[in-house]
C-alpha cells in the first residue's frame, strides 16, 4: 500500500490532468489506498476511532488537497501555452470569419432612406410611446373612432397631463405633427420606426414597421403625390415597368384620401410587382386634411401638403419574397442565413438599393 509522501511525490510530479487523474483514483476511488483506511474505521472501537480517526481524515485532506492545487497549476499552464500559440490575425479579410447578417426590415429601411433621400426628404423620428393627442386627438381621429378601441390599441398604466392613458403607437403619423410642430413649413419629411396594433397572423404581427411620408409647401397637388410614389416604387422594386393607380378611400387625417395600388405579374410560378396583369394595394395616401395641419400650428390657407404610409416589413415581403410576417420575428437562424444581407451590402441608387 502506498504511503502519504510517496502519493504527494507523485500528484507533485503528474505531468497532466490524465496522470492526475490516476493519482486521484488510487488514492481517493473506490479501492484507494486512503479508501482503504477510511473503512478501517469502522472496526475500531470508539477509542481507537478517536485516536487513528483524525489521522486517517488528516491523510484523505492532504491528498484531496494537493490534488486541488495540482490541477489549478495545470490548468493555469496550459492557458498560458494557449494564450502565447492562439492568435487571431485582425488582418484577415472579413469574408474568412463567420459572420452575422442584416435583417431584411434593416435593409429596407436603409433602401427607403436612400431614395427618398435623393426625392429630397429628412427622416424624422418620434417616440414609440405616444399621448392620445399626438397619436389621435391632432391627426383629426373623432373620439368614438374605432382605432381608439382596446382591441386595435396597447394602452399603458400612465398617464399625460389631460389624464389620459398613455399607449404605444398605432403608427407613425404622430412624428409627421411633431416634425411640423418643430420645423414649421416647407417640410419633406420620412418618419420609419416601429408601431405597434393587437394583431396576428401570417401577414400581422402585434409590432410591425411603418414608413410614412409627409410634403407641406405651398401649391401641392395629388398630382406631387402620384409622381412622388412612382418615383419611389420603381426605385425600391427596381423595376420600369411600375404601374399605380389610385382609388378613393378614407383616412381621418387626409382629405382626399387613396389607396394606391401596384401593377403584378407572374414571373416562375410566383407573383412579382410589376406588369399589370392585376392588382395590389400597397399604401395610403391622400392630402394631409387641413384640420391636421392646423393642428401642428400651421395655417391651412397658406400650406397643402400630401402624406402617405405603408408597411415596411410588407415591402420587404414583395421585393424579397418572404411568404409569412411572422418569420421576421421567430429568429430563427436559417431564415436569416437565407433572407438576410451582408454588412457591406449597403444600398445606392447608383449600383441599386436592392445590392
Amino acid at each position: 500500500m502506498a504511503d502519504l509522501a510517496t502519493t504527494l511525490s507523485r500528484i507533485a510530479a503528474a505531468p497532466d490532468l490524465a496522470a492526475l487523474d490516476a493519482e486521484r483514483v488510487a488514492a481517493l476511488g473506490k479501492n484507494g489506498w486512503v479508501t482503504a483506511l477510511l473503512k478501517t474505521l469502522g472496526g475500531m472501537s470508539p477509542d481507537e476511532r478517536l485516536v487513528h480517526g483524525p489521522e486517517v481524515q488528516g491523510k484523505r485532506s492532504t491528498v484531496a488537497s494537493a490534488i486541488e492545487a495540482r490541477k489549478a497549476a495545470l490548468e493555469a499552464a496550459a492557458l498560458a501555452v494557449r494564450l502565447a500559440t492562439e492568435r487571431i490575425d485582425l488582418s484577415l479579410p472579413a469574408a474568412e470569419t463567420p459572420t452575422g447578417s442584416v435583417h431584411p426590415v434593416s435593409q429596407v429601411m436603409d433602401e427607403l432612406a436612400e431614395i427618398f433621400a435623393d426625392l429630397g426628404f429628412a427622416v424624422a423620428e418620434g417616440p414609440e410611446i405616444e399621448t392620445d393627442w399626438y397619436n389621435f386627438t391632432a391627426l383629426n381621429f373623432p373620439e368614438d373612432h374605432p382605432a381608439r378601441a382596446m382591441h386595435d390599441t396597447f394602452y399603458l398604466d400612465s398617464h399625460d397631463e389631460t389624464g389620459k392613458p398613455l399607449l404605444l403607437r398605432t403608427h407613425t403619423s404622430p412624428v409627421q405633427i411633431r416634425a411640423m410642430m418643430k420645423h414649421g413649413a416647407p417640410i419633406r419629411v420620412i418618419a420609419p420606426g416601429r408601431v405597434y396594433r393587437s394583431d396576428s397572423d401570417a401577414t400581422h404581427t402585434p409590432m410591425f414597421h411603418q414608413v410614412e411620408g409627409l410634403v407641406i409647401d405651398r401649391n401641392i397637388t395629388m398630382g406631387h403625390l402620384k409622381w412622388t410614389l412612382e418615383t419611389f416604387l420603381k426605385a425600391f422594386f427596381e423595376r420600369d415597368d411600375i404601374a399605380i393607380r389610385l382609388r378613393p378611400s378614407f383616412f381621418p387625417f387626409t382629405e382626399p384620401s387613396a389607396e394606391v395600388d401596384v401593377g403584378w405579374s407572374t414571373e416562375k410560378g410566383r407573383r412579382v410587382v410589376g406588369g399589370q396583369e392585376g392588382w395590389m394595394e400597397v399604401l395610403g395616401s391622400g392630402m394631409v386634411h387641413p384640420r391636421v395641419i392646423a393642428a401642428a400650428g400651421l395655417d391651412p390657407d397658406e400650406w397643402q401638403g400630401f402624406a402617405f404610409g405603408t408597411g415596411i416589413d410588407r415591402l420587404a415581403m414583395l421585393k424579397y419574397g418572404m411568404g409569412d410576417l411572422r418569420q421576421f420575428f421567430d429568429g430563427d437562424l436559417r431564415w436569416l442565413r437565407h433572407y438576410g444581407f451582408g454588412a457591406l451590402s449597403v444600398p445606392t441608387l447608383s449600383a441599386g438599393v436592392g445590392a
